[in-house]
């Protein structure tokens, strides 16, 4: 082991010489308004040769990108050179839309050099900011949730533009006396379609691979960030009626508090009291055409930040034992009171990151108050390897008389601990991980394991897991998608545990001189038994991709599937289908348009049989730009379901069209519509928003709610007015 890890980090520091910037103390502060006339651009070291990332890893870009760097006592200044002639081009002026399918420019850092943890800030042409955190578990992409302030101007010339940015050193946690930070520049150029970086970042990793930093190299020891604290509060008035439940409308004013404070430059306590989220995005409905229930994303901004010390243990999205969207619901998922909480979040040095957070709700009718306690430690090993270790506590605050009826529910306790190994170079990732729940009166079938590995080549991707889930495994704030087996013959849910086997391979091909950026053929296996070891269910999946260099793409997938149906269930709300062993296999073909044009669009077709019937599906959406001001998403999906006789046939829709104006980079309106048959649910929300000052915003949000059958009527309706405001003290 020891010799491995000398390798390794030999591998670390070669990949840093390689790739290295030096940065200089600014004689005095940078004018940051996109003209790079200030003294310090006149001196500061040049880094011009980017490589590209896609649509390959092997080629030089076409345009040529200069990257310079300097700080003073209060900021880290990047300057960006983008040689382009015309018209960039910008989808949209909103905040947090990403480094995706914009003309556009990134930095990453990494203050604790340690290749598994980040931040990344990106800036398109014309001024959009965006920035999250970046962790090793974001396989699947960032969210743009985060949100600090910096600052930043862009400015067009003939041949290029430039993007000038000043970062806080107090929006950073960086360790005191560490004068190598890790550090990366990308540069995304739309009209060539193609993604490039300062370091030769292989193509079958996301340009944001910690594993892939240079170093960044101060001229000396960084200054301290000093006291850094933020009060953030807000008023919110709203009118809310609810003809649902015979609510006549009333009007509430009310007001909260968040706050950020640096108990050093590594380590941040965050506050919140009465906190609201009425300005938050609603949920897009899908339609469900499976037995479980569905993961949706978190979107409250409280819970987002260093949200990956709590949320990345087990199976994000499928088994996870921390899941925030469960503080602040009933158990019927309906919205209780947030009265408050806090955060302790960062690093206590170079290799150990904690989390500990306390929620605390009130109560709401006959539902009891409850606190939330999340702790987590996570500690680097080896050169990029994560050792974790958690626990949860659930407390609710019942009466005597609810404790007897119902002692399952006054408590729920997890603890659990994951070690995850990645090799230097990314392509090995091995896990494995060890949980388990405490409940009143419960001792046996209450743990939950995972392991297994994954290998990422240029050409070959592989991922093999095992997963054993008990039957009396609780989760009072995580989620596990199948867990919960709906019965609809006796209207009751059933807990049943089950053994899963997942494996995955992928071949890529990456053809020279044609249009055809890149082939892929994926084949994937999912294969569950349950808690006695019988047969449950197995899916197999065939895909073929064909990507080609202007953003456009085909897919053809061939899916087989087998089962052992536990509980009786109907898609169309007729005599549910009997317990009984099924089988049956679909095909289903996508096509994407061009996403640079003013015109895209995606659709896809799938069909063939269902359980013991059959099913048709249309999937499709169109977006219409007038840039970089004005998008329209026009969303649509189509299922047909047929089964025989008393088993019933549906046909459901789902309308979703987004209309979204952005005045400016700082003011945005943005409608969106939902028509769901499935949910029986219209849904309307608006949301005008003006960002008065950096990290400052007014909203004006009207949600309103309506049945589809009968059609348009009326469920509920809210106009909310909030303001916040983010002070620095």
């Amino acid at each position: 082991m020891n010799n491995n890890s000398a390798a390794q980090i030999v591998n670390v520091e070669n990949f840093q010489k390689e790739y290295q910037v030096h940065i200089a103390h600014s004689p005095a502060p940078v004018t940051i308004d996109g003209i790079l006339d200030d003294s310090t651009w006149a001196t500061a070291e040049k880094k011009t040769d980017f490589f590209m990332k896609f649509p390959t890893d092997e080629d030089k870009p076409a345009s040529k990108t200069v990257v310079q760097l300097s700080y003073d006592d209060k900021f880290l200044y990047v300057a960006f050179t983008c040689y382009d002639s015309g018209k960039s081009i910008i989808q949209s002026l909103k905040r947090d839309i990403g480094h995706l399918d914009n003309d556009g420019v990134g930095i990453i850092l990494d203050p604790q050099n340690s290749h598994t943890n980040g931040f990344f800030f990106a800036l398109n042409a014309m001024n959009a900011q965006s920035e999250d955190q970046i962790s090793l578990g974001q396989q699947d992409g960032l969210t743009w949730s985060w949100n600090n302030k910096w600052f930043s101007a862009t400015k067009k010339y003939n041949d290029r533009w430039v993007a000038e940015i000043a970062i806080p050193f107090k929006s950073l946690r960086y360790p005191p006396g560490n004068n190598v930070w890790g550090i990366n520049f990308i540069r995304v150029d739309m009209k060539h379609n193609q993604y490039s970086g300062w370091t030769h970042v292989p193509t079958n990793f996301r340009i944001y691979n910690m594993g892939y930093t240079g170093s960044l190299l101060w001229d000396k020891a960084l200054p301290t960030p000093g006291k850094n604290m933020v009060m953030i509060p807000y008023v919110t008035s709203n009118i809310q009626g609810d003809k649902e439940n015979h609510l006549s409308g009333k009007a509430f004013v009310s007001a909260g508090l968040d706050s950020k404070i640096a108990l050093s430059s590594s380590l941040n306590l965050d506050l919140t009291l009465n906190p609201d989220f009425s300005q938050v995005e609603v949920d897009r409905q899908v339609t469900n055409l499976t037995r479980f229930d569905i993961f949706l994303p978190e979107k409250r901004s409280f819970f987002l930040e260093n949200s990956d010390i709590f949320g990345e243990y087990g199976i994000p999205g499928l088994m996870t034992p921390f899941y925030s969207r469960r503080i602040g619901l009933d158990k019927d998922n309906n919205p209780v009171p947030i009265l408050g909480g806090a955060r302790l979040s960062g690093n206590l040095n170079a290799t150990t990151r904690i989390g500990i957070m306390n929620m605390q709700t009130g109560a709401k009718g006959s539902y009891s108050p409850e606190n939330y306690t999340a702790i987590s430690i996570n500690k680097n090993v080896l050169a990029r390897s994560v050792w974790k270790v958690y626990f949860l506590n659930r407390e609710n605050f019942q009466t005597s008389t609810q404790k007897k009826s119902d002692p399952i529910d006054a408590w729920g306790r997890n603890a659990g601990t994951s070690f995850d190994y990645i090799s230097r170079d990314g392509k090995w990732n091995g896990w494995y991980s060890f949980h388990h729940s405490f409940k009143p009166g419960i001792t046996d079938e209450n743990n939950f394991q995972e392991t297994g590995f994954s290998f990422n080549t240029k050409k070959i991707a592989s991922t093999f897991e095992l997963a054993s889930l008990g039957t009396n495994y609780y989760t009072d704030m995580g989620y596990v998608q199948r867990i919960n087996n709906y019965d609809a013959a006796r209207d009751t849910t059933i807990r049943v545990g089950f053994k899963h086997l997942f494996t995955s391979w992928s071949y890529f091909m990456y053809p020279k001189n044609t249009a055809i950026a890149r082939h892929s053929l994926k084949f994937e296996t999912y294969f569950v038994v349950n808690p006695n070891n019988s047969f449950n269910e197995s899916d197999l999946n065939l895909s073929y991709t064909s990507e080609l260099k202007n953003t456009s793409f085909i897919k053809v997938a061939l899916l087989h599937n087998e089962l052992d149906l536990l509980f009786p269930i109907s898609f169309t709300g007729a005599t549910p289908l009997p317990v009984n062993h099924y089988k049956y296999s679909q095909a289903a073909v996508t096509y994407n348009s061009d996403t640079r044009k003013l015109f895209s669009y995606t659709i896809t077709y799938s069909g063939g049989q269902f359980y013991n019937g059959n099913i048709s599906s249309l999937l499709g959406d169109i977006t219409l730009r007038s840039r970089p001001h004005f998008n329209l998403v026009l969303q649509a999906e189509y299922d047909k379901l047929s089964f025989p006789g008393r088993y019933g046939s549906s046909e459901l829709f789902l309308l979703s069209p987004k209309a979204e104006y952005n005045f400016n980079t700082k003011v945005s309106w943005t409608t969106f519509l939902q028509y769901n048959t499935q949910a029986n649910n219209f849904n309307i929300n608006s949301r005008f928003q003006y960002r008065f000052k950096p990290m400052s915003d007014l909203y004006l949000v009207y949600t309103d709610n309506y049945y589809t059958t009968p059609f348009m009527q009326n469920k509920n309706r809210a106009i909310v007015l909030k303001v916040n405001y983010w002070l620095n003290l």
